[in-house]
């Protein structure tokens, strides 16, 4: 027997017995409407059995209460389709979004043991607190041994820079030695001019011969310096061109005094904005190099919902739309929020294995595309919200006025129609 079989039994006695007694009733009317029969003695007179009336109360009650309950059900039916043509069918909801951040991993940038870890897992930290702090004993030597060159060479800028001035000296020197020889040039010209215009009977043969190697020797004179005075201004030259070079390696001296303090800056790791460390992963004493994971920073003033419709439900969502998000740790609280932006691809493209229909069987899937939910800042301030948890998005679509980014894509773009 099946099991509405078996729950209709009880209902089935029921109508039986219902029906004998009414059988029974009608039975007991006939017999009071037939004619009276004469009366026999006393004693065969048989003991009456009373009746009950038949149940028309029950009946009555039944029709009752099932007619108030079809006319509630109509009645919540038609309020819930009026609901839904009115309010419902304008929001879209999906349970697939969850709580993100933009969480940045905190690495070393330099090798070198751990100091100190003053940070735990939980612990909200400001801009600029130190996260882990490593040994900088090696990075201060090297930082002042760059110092100290620094310095060396820029004694030896300032020793090029005096020898210049020297120079510079020397080149005036060698001018004004030049015009005095010139002059004097000039002067034993015009005796040998003079003593070789006068008769030889008045100026003896010796006297012109000394006017002349007085010319020669003067004129010599002069071209040594002029040379002389050229080599001074070379000097010069030479002088600047090595306080030029000098003063390049003093930059580059810098620029390596410049790295050794970024280096030893390096050796305290600070949290670069507002958040909560987790994912501690390090100890003190432990040696880390360049790139090792630290720990892990997570703004939680600045969370998001990250929501994933399907792409079947995104043709009336538009940015700045009010959405209506339920976090599934916190179920009684509503948190009123806004569409911020989509996604410019849906989530299988951007996966490690994008999908190439291409090739093959092709199952048609619904993709889903991301969608970024903006949450109040007063709301994100609390902190309740943490990345990873589960929400519930549901998004008023009957307002906004900017186009979707589904419409754009969509939006038919100009055919070339030059000739191959």
């Amino acid at each position: 027997m099946s099991l509405r079989e078996d729950a209709d039994r009880p209902n089935s006695g029921l109508d039986a017995a219902i029906e004998a007694r009414i059988e029974a009733g009608d039975e007991a009317r006939a017999e009071r409407t037939a004619p009276a029969a004469p009366a026999p003695a006393a004693a065969s007179l048989p003991t009456p059995v009373p009746v009950e009336a038949p149940p028309a109360r029950k009946r009555s009650m039944r029709r009752l209460v099932l007619l108030g309950l079809l006319t509630a059900a109509l009645g919540g039916g038609a309020y819930q389709g009026w609901q839904w043509w009115t309010v419902g069918r304008f929001f879209v909801s999906t349970d697939d979004a969850y709580v993100q951040a933009d969480i940045s991993v905190l690495a070393a940038k330099i090798p070198g043991y751990l100091q100190s870890v003053p940070v735990v897992n939980g612990l909200a930290v400001k801009k600029g607190d130190v996260i882990a702090k490593l040994d900088d004993g090696d990075y201060r030597l090297a930082l002042q041994a760059a110092q100290d060159k620094l310095a060396t060479q820029e004694s030896t800028i300032a020793r090029i820079g005096r020898q210049a001035e020297a120079a510079q000296a020397q080149v005036a020197q060698a001018a004004a030695q030049l015009d005095a020889t010139r002059a004097d040039a000039v002067r034993a010209q015009a005796d040998f001019a003079r003593s070789t215009q006068m008769q030889a009977d008045y100026v003896a043969k010796s006297r012109i011969d000394q006017t002349r190697a007085d010319r020669d020797r003067t004129e010599a004179s002069v071209k040594a310096m002029e040379a002389g005075l050229l080599a001074a201004r070379a000097n010069v030259d030479v002088l600047q061109a090595q306080k030029r070079e000098a003063e390049s390696l003093a930059a580059e001296l810098r620029t390596a005094v410049d790295r050794a303090r970024r280096d030893l800056d390096f050796t305290a790791i600070r949290a670069p904005f507002d958040g909560v460390v987790g994912n501690k992963a390090v100890e003190a004493g432990a040696y880390v190099g360049p790139g090792t994971r630290i720990a892990a920073l997570v703004p939680l003033q600045s969370v998001r919902i990250d929501a994933n419709f399907k792409e079947t439900q995104v043709e009336r969502m538009r940015p700045g739309q009010p959405v209506t998000v339920t976090v599934d740790a916190y179920p009684d609280r509503e948190i009123h929020a806004v569409v911020e932006s989509f996604s410019p691809a849906s989530g299988s493209v951007f996966s490690l294995l994008p999908p190439d229909n291409a090739t093959g069987n092709f199952t048609k899937i619904v993709q889903r595309l991301p969608v970024r939910v903006r949450v109040p800042e007063e709301v994100a301030r609390e902190g309740l919200l943490r990345p990873g948890l589960s929400a519930v998005v549901r998004v008023d679509t009957r307002t906004g006025a900017d186009r979707s980014v589904l419409d754009r894509a969509s939006a038919p773009r100009p055919v070339s129609t030059a000739s191959r």
